[in-house]
């Protein structure tokens, strides 16, 4: 809370000018007697009922002085009373002395006020930016048609009286407390201040201890330093310092309002207020014996590090209460630094010219000297300019800005010989400031030199004759000439202004007297900083020229014409419906809010997670994605010796965490609020039972307590405190995990709309000057409105206006504006659509699913300000909210409502209100399409699944391949048909996929799969019968591709060689193939499908289908003895994945079967990109083992289904041939065996993991040597 100076409760709206003389009234010129200005008062009908000028042109103007400063809260005028002239359209100035005028500025320009349109109406309008000042001048710029500018005004306001002190650059007010030290907590400064200087200190006080606060102007800016101090004596890590404000040396008041509460401080110019937070850890500003006004300490010394005192004008200056300015007139304070104290402010004498692009000034000068002399100050935005031209004699003269420097170019011509001189100083002039150029040109030589500095003089000796012509043209030329310049105009202001060493007479320029000039305003410079206040967002860097300004945008992670808009998605959900991968990704939960961007982990697998481990950068971003979350966890962990944890049952803790909201939290991980335990207390499984955490029982041994925080709303942890480590013998070590969060509620946060009047009301949307809205919709309807925002006449809408077209309209005030996009296709057709809205002071922009954009300009000139009161109404208009019927009610969802980067709870405000829903059905509708390769769309409440259980493939959208590294000797083998298993344990479990008749016996097959090899021969995939009938896909030895049909009728297999090319080498491969009856298509890799043929004499069905074997194959039935003879040893060597056979993935089944094995068959994404989706560039694509998991595991008693442990590999196979010599003597028994069981078992934990998910599949992971294992053993070795 801070300390706020009252304003005067009276209504500042008297008549000013009604009251006043006659001769208070002037202008630029006269009709005749009876348009005089004094006649030029609001309903009055004296004279010919107004004012009206000689000439109807730009450069009449009518002037009001109010005989002392007043204060100006409204303007109101009318036309000549009963005729046709009025004025259309004008601009206001004003000053305190009728000089070194000053334009009304609103919304960051030139105000140009709209006038009448007729002659009796008054048209009043309010200021928004009060003023005060003694002269008014208006402009008119625009007048009726039928007849020439007329004019009756009133200003409204009310008086102003302020105590001024005039600030020569030597004294300085000194303010002295009343003791010596003073601790301060709070302080209120307010003063107004005037000056045409860029440079001064206007108020300074420091302390002994290091304490200080400094106001002055820098580069007519206006800095604030202050610093209440650190832990570290001396050191700077309290130092804050801020910049406000522009072009302050305009010699126009300008208000300065700094509140601190604490380290709290409110810096506030003209209006403008910055709010920040002081460095450092004091609340208290120590200052020692005064605060001083107008410069530093007076000790009699020069003022030290090139600090200037403030010379020019302050008043009213208030400090916590104490009126300065009054008590310095009073004599109460020192002023002993004063020269000659003044309490009336000393205007200075600049006479300052305003150029824009078709101005120019024409200034007489000597002719026929030797000698040019000329100089000027000058300021501008533009990097280019012609600011003097002059046609000499015998030559040209000019002197221009390019690039930001000031060049020079002396073109002389001397029997037909030229003569060319030019000279270049100075960087960066067009930076705002005024900056003095000298050019002394004569016989044989030239100087240029910038404000005044010896290092920047330039000087040419050139042979050089000067014949000087007379006339001098500033800030544009537009005549024909031998050499014309090199830039034609100019965007500026000058001022003194010396030809040939004598100052101009812009006052006899102003009569008409000497020189001439076009497009000019005399006495008043109306340079804008476009860039003050910066309208360029989340740090983005502001460029401007006179006209206009551009924002660089570059590493800020937002976009567009403002860095408005983050080019971040908000969450991982976000990416995951993107098609993006696991991986690090940049989210931005808030949008266009203050937060930042900040880097996560996306997990998309499942369910999306989000995983955070640096918890302590971001604290603000982690408490927006806890908000938005579906479920958050953070593991904690405290492990102990002698160290008590949260002194359990009934002592105060010793340790304890800090959440979110900066509370403290005194249970631990495995527990909830309010519960002082750990999770051991909960499960009543502590190590001693008369304590509810493992580390309060307080034992020399160590112990630990550990587990999840859960509780939303109080993650995540940002500190923790640790107490009982002071002891002889305590020890502990802490460990808190990363947080993880998944889902995004946010994201899929809707409502649906289910009659024409239905409706959602939210408080008003707050974008003044930068608004973005986005949302997705679906419905079936041809129109309606989405949402509607009112103000007075100002408004904002997004409608879907036709089934194929969106719109979005707004007024700011300078009249309605409409955006709309066309789409191709039909929006109703009840699929989800994407709407993103900007609007912002450089343009608005309407974009519709990132394919269909429009964009349109902010005018030049205008409002800026969208001002809005109503409620925010979704799904109808404001109008037809309360009216019966409801024509254009919005029909369907909408979803994922975002305004400003704050999400709107939509299904929360829809629980209570009739005719809206919370929540939008039929996501798959819209979604399914995203989950490929046979993946099964299911539907969530707050969105969708992928189930990809059916299929080869995995990952949240069924595109990651499923692959298995397989080792010599290793081999899959998946059972159609139910066989009895010989010897089975009770640990012993088979599964086993029981096909219907009709599968039993099959005349279609449809075969995919991937792989990669550098070893051949090798059995791919076999397919074996109870009858002789089988399916061999191999690699032969030369690494061609083999694919072997025997489905009986043929005395020998139906073989095809697919490719002569050596595939095995290293590389991936896939092959899709399918037999329907006789005729069999095989793809290979991307290369076009070849068809084949069975024989006529050979059978179509493939009979009593029994087991399907990869990598290698063992059957007890009838085998092919060339397969056996050439392919099956030593096994398949290398990565099999995708592997589809009829609808079953018999890997992916192996693969998720929990078995505990030593690493036979690990999974590895080493498969080759399916053919369902592009091709994948390098840098994702999964063979690159760089960029995947394809590492290998480190576990010798679990399978990782990342990868596999070549260590782990080699011990278990030379431990695999010892025991293979012990079972040889066994062998004759097992071939007995299997002969009479027909099948092959492994062990399996009962109630694996995902057994119940893949039932319907048999997936047994087999050895080199098929011989049974001793149960005993639970072991499986190559």
């Amino acid at each position: 809370c801070f300390i706020c100076i009252p304003l005067s409760s009276q209504k500042c709206d008297e008549a000013l000018a009604s009251p006043l003389p006659h001769t208070a009234f002037t202008s630029s010129s006269v009709f005749s007697s009876g348009y005089a200005p004094g006649y030029a008062k609001l309903n009055r009908r004296g004279g010919a009922g107004g004012w009206s000028p000689l000439d109807s042109d730009h450069y009449q103007w009518l002037q009001v002085d109010l005989g002392s400063r007043k204060q100006v809260s409204a303007i109101a005028t009318q036309g000549r009373y009963s005729s046709s002239d009025w004025t259309t359209q004008y601009r206001l100035l004003y000053s305190d002395t009728g000089r070194n005028w000053k334009p009304y500025h609103q919304d960051g320009n030139i105000w140009a006020f709209s006038g009448n349109s007729n002659s009796e109406s008054a048209v009043r309008h309010e200021l928004q930016q009060g003023i005060v000042a003694r002269f008014l001048r208006l402009i008119p710029l625009d007048w009726s048609e039928e007849g020439r500018i007329g004019l009756r005004i009133e200003v409204y306001g009310c008086s102003y009286w302020a105590d001024i002190i005039n600030f020569d650059g030597q004294g300085v007010i000194s303010y002295r407390f009343k003791v010596k030290k003073m601790k301060i907590i709070k302080d209120v400064i307010a003063l107004r201040f005037k000056t045409s200087e860029s440079e001064g200190v206007i108020l300074h006080g420091e302390g002994q201890q290091g304490d200080y606060i400094t106001l002055e102007l820098r580069k007519a800016k206006l800095l604030l330093q202050i610093n209440l101090g650190s832990y570290l004596y001396g050191s700077s890590l309290g130092h804050t310092s801020v910049t406000t404000g522009s072009l302050l040396d305009d010699n126009h008041w300008h208000s300065v309002v700094i509140e601190r509460y604490r380290r709290n401080v409110n810096f506030t110019l003209d209006r403008h207020t910055q709010h920040f937070r002081t460095n450092g850890e004091f609340d208290h500003l120590d200052l020692d014996y005064e605060l001083s006004f107008g410069g530093m300490p007076y000790s009699g010394k020069p003022v030290g590090g090139g600090r200037k005192n403030f010379k020019g004008c302050m008043e009213s200056i208030n400090y916590n209460g104490d009126n300065i300015t009054d008590l310095a007139r009073r004599k109460k304070l020192d002023t002993s630094s004063f020269r000659n104290l003044s309490f009336t402010c000393v205007e200075t004498h600049t006479f300052p010219v305003f150029f824009n692009a078709t101005s120019f000034l024409q200034l007489p000068g000597r002719a026929n000297h030797n000698t040019v002399s000329v100089g000027f100050q000058f300021r501008t935005w533009n990097p280019h300019g012609l600011l003097l031209f002059s046609n000499l004699d015998d030559g040209t003269l000019e002197i221009s800005l390019e690039e930001g420097k000031v060049a020079v170019h002396i073109n002389v011509t001397k029997a037909a010989k030229n003569y060319r001189v030019d000279l270049s100083s100075g960087s960066g002039l067009n930076d705002g400031q005024w900056h003095a150029i000298r050019l002394v040109a004569k016989e044989n030589f030239a100087m240029l030199t910038i404000d005044g500095e010896e290092v920047s003089a330039v000087r040419s000796v050139s042979p050089l004759s000067i014949t000087t012509g007379g006339t001098y043209h500033l800030g544009g030329y537009f005549l024909q000439t031998l050499f014309p310049p090199t830039q034609r105009s100019f965007q500026g202001c000058m001022q003194a202004i010396l030809v040939d060493d004598q100052p101009a007479d812009l006052h006899a320029v102003e009569k008409g007297t000497v020189g001439a000039f076009e497009n000019v305003s005399l006495d008043m410079c109306a340079i804008i900083d476009r860039c003050m206040p910066n309208h360029c967002e989340h740090g983005g860097r502001c460029k401007q020229t006179w006209d206009s300004f551009s924002c660089t945008c570059d590493g800020t992670g937002y976009t567009g014409a403002t860095c408005h808009t983050s080019i971040y998605e908000p969450s991982c959900e976000a990416y995951k419906h993107l098609g993006k991968s696991s991986d690090a990704y940049w989210i931005d939960p808030d949008g266009s809010g203050p937060l930042g961007p900040f880097k996560v982990n996306c997990n998309m697998t499942g369910v999306c997670l989000q995983c955070l481990n640096n918890l302590f950068l971001h604290k603000t971003g982690l408490s927006a994605i806890t908000t938005s979350a579906e479920y958050c966890e953070q593991q904690i962990a405290y492990s102990c010796r002698m160290s008590r944890l949260l002194n359990t049952p009934d002592g105060t803790p010793y340790t304890w965490w800090v959440g979110r909201g900066n509370e403290k939290h005194f249970y631990w991980g495995g527990s909830g609020p309010g519960i002082q335990k750990c999770a051991c207390g909960i499960d009543r499984n502590c190590t001693d039972p008369k304590y509810d955490c493992n580390c309060d029982a307080d034992v020399k041994q160590w112990r630990e307590d550990s587990g999840l925080l859960v509780y939303q709303e109080h993650l995540p942890v940002s500190q923790v405190v640790v107490g009982d480590t002071n002891r002889s013998g305590s020890e502990a070590k802490l460990t808190v995990g990363p947080l993880h969060c998944q889902g995004d509620s946010n994201y899929w946060n809707a409502a649906s709309f289910t009659t024409p009047s239905s409706y959602l009301h939210f408080a008003t949307f707050q974008g003044e000057t930068s608004a973005d809205i986005s949302f997705y919709f679906k419905t079936s309807a041809a129109y309606g409105v989405f949402l509607e925002n009112l103000g007075n006449t100002d408004f904002i809408r997004l409608e879907l206006k036709s089934p194929k077209v969106v719109s979005f309209s707004f007024d700011v005030g300078n009249g309605p504006v409409e955006l709309t996009v066309h789409s191709a296709t039909s929006l109703n057709d009840d699929q989800w659509h994407r709407v993103m809205a900007e609007r912002n002071v450089k343009e608005a922009v309407l974009q519709l699913d990132q394919t269909y954009r429009t964009s349109r300009l902010a005018p030049a000139q205008g409002h800026t300000r969208l001002e809005l009161f109503s409620q925010l109404y979704v799904g109808k208009t404001h109008t037809l909210a309360s009216a019966a019927g409801g024509q254009r009610g919005f029909l369907g969802c909408i979803r994922a409502l975002r305004m400003n980067g704050i999400t709107l709870d939509l299904e929360e405000r829809a629980k209570v209100t009739p005719g809206v829903k919370p929540g939008c059905q039929g996501h798959c509708n819209s979604f399914g399409m995203y989950c490929r390769n046979g993946g099964k769309c299911v539907e969530r409440y707050n969105g969708y699944l992928c189930d990809c259980t059916a299929t080869a493939y995995d990952g949240p959208f069924c595109t990651r391949d499923v692959g298995g590294f397989f080792e010599a000797g290793t081999l899959v083998k998946y059972n159609f048909l139910p066989e009895a298993v010989a010897g089975a344990s009770k640990d012993t479990k088979v599964l086993t996929h029981q096909l219907t008749p009709h599968e039993v016996n099959l005349t279609k097959e449809d075969v995919a799969f991937s792989f990669s090899t550098s070893s051949a021969p090798a059995v791919l995939m076999y397919v074996s019968s109870k009858t002789q009938d089988y399916l061999a896909v191999v690699l032969r030895q030369n690494g061609s591709l083999q694919v072997r049909y025997n489905l009986g009728g043929l005395r020998e297999p139906f073989t095809i060689d697919v490719d002569q090319r050596n595939l095995a080498n290293g590389q991936p491969h896939s092959i899709n193939m399918s037999r329907h009856d006789r005729r069999i298509t095989i793809q290979l890799d991307h290369y076009p499908a070849v068809s084949y043929n069975l024989p006529e004499a050979s059978d179509t069905q493939f009979n009593l289908v029994k087991t399907l074997f990869l990598g290698k194959v063992y059957e007890t039935g009838h085998i092919d003895p060339v397969i056996i003879e050439h392919y099956n040893t030593p096994g398949f060597i290398g990565c099999l994945s995708r592997v589809e056979f009829n609808g079953i993935a018999p890997l992916k089944s192996a693969l998720r079967t929990a078995v505990k094995s030593q690493g036979k068959l690990v999974e590895s994404n080493c498969g080759a990109s399916p053919l369902t989706i592009p091709p994948m560039s390098a840098a994702t694509d999964p063979w690159h083992l760089d960029k995947t998991d394809a590492v290998f595991p480190f576990n010798e008693e679990r399978v990782i289904p990342d990868g596999v442990n070549r260590d782990s590999a080699i011990i278990g196979g030379i431990i695999a041939v010892v025991i293979f010599t012990i079972l040889c003597t066994l062998v004759f028994l097992i071939r007995y065996m299997f002969r009479h069981k027909g099948t092959y078992h492994t062990n399996e934990a009962k109630g694996s993991g995902e057994s119940a998910a893949e039932s319907a599949d048999t997936a047994i992971i087999g050895t080199d040597n098929p011989e049974t294992i001793d149960e005993s053993k639970k072991e499986w070795f190559i």
